[in-house]
């Protein structure tokens, strides 16, 4: 096994908690229409295409010229963006301290608009531990796209033979795969300590 030189994090529900439901649990709170509406309406591929760098007032005016009467909850998933980020995963965190502090090379890429993404730099410290951050949004291509895990490495110069990649969504985990990285798909900070053990990084 080539050691590992680089690990390289994903960002939502992997160092910081991302749950869409929360704002929305106060806009709409009869469950089975919230869901409805997330599922039918500001859909998760709806909000992907922003990641992968279409403007928020761009996607809002199509929604809401679709479904006019939902216009103040369609614009509130923007408004209220910040509400959906709860905070760092402590025991992510703590990790992330370990590596930086051993002096490992870590960097993040994350599915994520160009537009939203400066609050949560700005709003969260733990992020600020990173070499660098690739952006989907701002390169305008997304993962599992092979094209940006090449723009990654690339970029911050990894060799991916020698880079570890943890994603909590498993396409994302096979992209990095194909373009020669090693991946892990993370489940928990106590998982990711076992698979960092495995590939001889340990934390104590």
């Amino acid at each position: 096994m080539t050691e590992i030189r680089h690990i390289v994090f994903d960002i939502g529900n992997v160092i910081l908690m991302w749950d869409p439901e929360v704002p929305y649990r106060r806009l709409i709170p009869d469950e089975a229409e919230r869901r409805r509406f997330l599922e039918e309406v500001c859909t998760h591929a709806w909000n992907a295409e922003q990641d992968r760098g279409r403007t928020w007032r761009e996607a809002e005016d199509l929604l809401v010229a679709e479904h006019p009467d939902l216009e103040p909850l369609i614009r509130a998933y923007f408004i209220h963006h910040s509400e959906m980020l709860s905070g760092p995963i402590t025991g992510t965190a703590a990790i992330i301290e370990a590596l930086a502090a051993r002096g490992f090379d870590i960097t993040a890429l994350t599915n994520y608009s160009a537009e939203t993404f400066p609050h949560a730099r700005a709003t969260y410290d733990i992020l600020g531990r990173f070499r660098g951050i690739t952006v989907s949004g701002e390169a305008r291509v997304m993962k599992p796209d092979r094209a940006i895990y090449d723009l990654h490495a690339e970029t911050f110069g990894l060799d991916p033979s020698a880079t570890l990649f943890f994603d909590d969504n498993a396409a994302n985990i096979e992209g990095a795969r194909a373009a020669g990285w090693n991946a892990e798909r993370f489940t928990s900070p106590e998982q990711m300590r076992a698979d960092l053990a495995r590939y001889g990084i340990a934390l104590t």
